[in-house]
């Protein structure tokens, strides 16, 4: 897809973690501490390719990895653990570049948008206030879907909350399971690297229609001021 030919949108869906904020290095510390905590050997940077994966998949992946069997229960535990850890180090979570006037041209559009993430709802607090929103926004978060990325759920979810549908929606996200997630969805998939442990090429080969350095960028594609 070209800019020439990208599709404004009627709803935007965005991830919370490395797309909002820049929380994506203390993610990663949060679980590598979880499987130092387990006895359960971890790769920094497989952890990284999983994360904006739901956690309790990331948790079996890994463990997967490292030979050792996990159980629902196991993995619930594990993610809850790595989700307290979390929220015990995500103390001034800031915002990425763009991110405030990208906003702000989605409320002055009166556009709708609500946030997709995998995260527990008890873990986006600070990350949520750290964007100085005027209207708390809509949230679909990681326990409101029984799978949450790459599958489709949240973001439907999501564009259910705004009432619109998902095709015409955008999907902007950091993470190949972003990708992957607003495919399913029928979104179109956009990636934002600014906060990513992901490179454009990995973004694009998941599916993202367009990958931009900031979210900022995005302004001249949506809709004239109403």
């Amino acid at each position: 897809m070209t800019t020439a030919h990208f599709p404004e949108p009627k709803g935007v869906v965005l991830d919370l973690d490395g797309t909002l904020v820049d929380t994506v290095k203390t993610r990663i510390d949060a679980w590598l501490q979880t499987f130092e905590e387990e006895g359960i050997p971890a790769d920094r940077s497989i952890v990284a390719e999983l994360i904006g994966s739901d956690g309790r998949q990331l948790a079996r992946i890994v463990s997967d990895t490292a030979g050792a069997q996990l159980d629902d229960d196991g993995a619930e535990r594990i993610d809850a653990r790595s989700g307290a850890i979390y929220s015990r180090l995500n103390l001034d979570p800031q915002l990425l570049p763009g991110v405030t006037a990208f906003l702000d041209a989605l409320d002055e559009r009166k556009l709708p948008w609500a946030i997709a993430t995998s995260s527990r709802r008890e873990q986006v607090g600070r990350s949520v206030a750290a964007l100085h929103r005027n209207e708390p926004p809509l949230i679909a978060d990681g326990t409101r879907v029984k799978l949450a990325k790459p599958h489709p759920d949240l973001l439907l979810a999501a564009a259910g909350a705004l009432e619109v549908h998902s095709a015409e929606c955008w999907a902007v996200g950091d993470s190949t399971w972003d990708m992957v997630a607003a495919e399913a969805a029928g979104m179109v998939a956009i990636g934002i690297t600014a906060g990513s442990a992901m490179s454009p090429d990995q973004l694009r080969a998941a599916g993202a229609a367009l990958v931009f350095p900031t979210m900022d960028r995005l302004i001249p594609h949506l809709k004239a001021e109403s």
